[in-house]
C-alpha cells in the first residue's frame, strides 16, 4: 500500500494508492482517491491495511468437480442429503457444478481413499451419474477451496473500502456470497460517487457503506449459521437415516421456500443501481 503524507511532512494513516509489480517483474504504483478491496476471502489489501474478520467457524469443507451434463437430464439447482453425505449439484448448460461436502479437516484422509471412493459416493447420492462418473480420472480433478465464514468488525480505513468476501466471507450455502458483493459493490457506487467527483472521500462517507450493508451480510451469516448447526453438521455427521427436521419442515412449507428462494436471489435489503448507471430507456 501507498501512505501518505500528513499536514506537517510526517507519514499519515491515509493509504493512496497501491504497489504491484507488472509482467515484466518491474515495481509501479497506482495512486487512487479511494481503494476499493474486492480480492476476496483472502484478501492482500485487508492483510496489508492490519484489519482482522472475527471468524465464526463452519462444520465442513467443500470438494468442487464438474460432470457433463445432458439435455435429458434435470435442470435447475439441486441438493441431496444423506446419512454422512451432502451434495449440491448446479446447473451450467453443458455440465454439473458439483459441491461434495466433507466433515471439516477431513480432506486429507478422504483423499486417501482414491477416486473411486468418491465414484461410489456420488453415484450411491445421484444413480443416474452412473455413466459418467469415470470422468473424474483422479483427485486432480477435485478442488478444495478455502471455505470460511467471517466478518469484519470495520469495513474501511482512511482511503480504503473492503467489500464482498474482503469484508465478510460467506459460506457456500444458499450461494450468497457473490449477490452480497455485488450489492456492496452498487451501494458503494451510489454513495461515494458524489464524494469522487469532488475529490475527496472521507472515513464518515465510508461508513456509510458499511452502515447500508452490515444488516444484510449479518443477517444472511446468521442463517447460514444456524444451517450449518441443524442441517450441515448433521448430514455429515452421518447416523442420520434421512434429511434433517429443518429440511423436511423446509420441504413441506411452500411459503418458507418462497422466502428462502427471495432471501437467496433477492436478499434483504436490495439495492438499486443509481440514475447515472442505468441505460437510456
Amino acid at each position: 500500500m501507498i501512505r501518505g503524507s500528513g499536514p506537517s511532512g510526517h507519514e499519515a494513516d491515509r493509504v493512496v494508492g497501491v504497489t504491484y509489480r507488472d509482467q515484466a517483474g518491474e515495481r509501479k504504483e497506482m495512486r487512487a482517491e479511494l481503494t476499493v478491496a474486492c480480492d476476496g476471502r483472502s484478501s492482500t489489501v485487508r492483510s496489508a491495511v492490519g484489519l482482522k474478520p472475527h471468524t465464526f467457524g463452519t462444520p465442513m469443507d467443500v470438494w468442487w468437480f464438474r460432470l457433463p451434463r445432458r439435455p435429458d437430464d434435470p435442470s435447475g439447482l439441486a441438493g441431496l442429503l444423506r446419512a454422512g453425505h451432502a451434495t449440491i449439484m448446479i446447473d451450467r448448460g453443458d455440465y454439473y457444478q458439483i459441491a461434495y461436502v466433507i466433515p471439516k479437516g477431513t480432506d486429507a484422509e478422504m483423499r486417501a481413499q482414491g477416486i473411486e471412493a468418491l465414484r461410489r459416493a456420488v453415484v450411491s447420492m445421484v444413480p443416474w451419474l452412473v455413466d459418467r462418473v469415470d470422468k473424474l480420472t483422479s483427485l486432480d480433478d477435485v478442488k478444495l477451496p478455502d471455505v470460511q465464514l467471517n466478518r469484519l468488525p470495520r469495513w474501511y480505513c482512511d482511503g480504503v473500502l473492503l467489500i464482498g468476501d474482503a469484508a465478510h466471507a460467506m459460506s457456500p450455502v444458499g450461494g450468497v456470497g457473490i449477490n452480497l458483493a455485488v450489492a456492496d459493490a452498487v451501494a458503494a457506487a451510489r454513495i461515494l460517487a458524489g464524494p469522487l467527483r469532488t475529490g475527496r472521500v472521507s472515513t464518515r462517507q465510508l461508513a456509510r457503506v458499511q452502515m447500508r450493508r452490515w444488516l444484510p451480510a449479518a443477517l444472511l451469516q446468521a442463517a447460514q449459521r444456524m444451517i450449518h448447526a441443524n442441517v450441515i453438521a448433521i448430514a455429515v455427521a452421518g447416523g442420520h437415516p434421512g434429511p434433517p427436521r429443518g429440511v423436511r419442515l423446509v420441504s413441506r412449507t411452500p411459503a418458507l421456500r418462497r422466502f428462502i428462494g427471495y432471501m437467496v436471489a433477492i436478499g434483504p435489503l436490495p439495492e438499486h443501481a443509481p440514475k447515472y448507471a442505468r441505460r437510456a430507456g
